[in-house]
């Protein structure tokens, strides 16, 4: 398995679920947003400040 170092869990920041580099943005709502089929260039669009290993690494950790 690769390193999955964009995943980050801090208490204070979305009451510490595992999130994409320190921001706002949980790997739930990726994996959500992959599960209701879009694709990883539409979540790029729709998440401009992300990218694309982001995503990648969000299915990863919930694989």
């Amino acid at each position: 398995m690769g390193q999955l170092d964009r995943i980050t869990q801090q208490p204070d920041v979305m009451g510490g679920k595992a999130c994409l580099r320190g921001m706002r943005v949980t790997v739930g709502t990726i994996v959500g947003q992959i599960g209701a089929g879009r694709t990883v260039e539409q979540v790029l669009v729709d998440y401009p400040y992300l990218e694309r290993e982001d995503v990648l690494q969000a299915l990863r950790y919930a694989a």
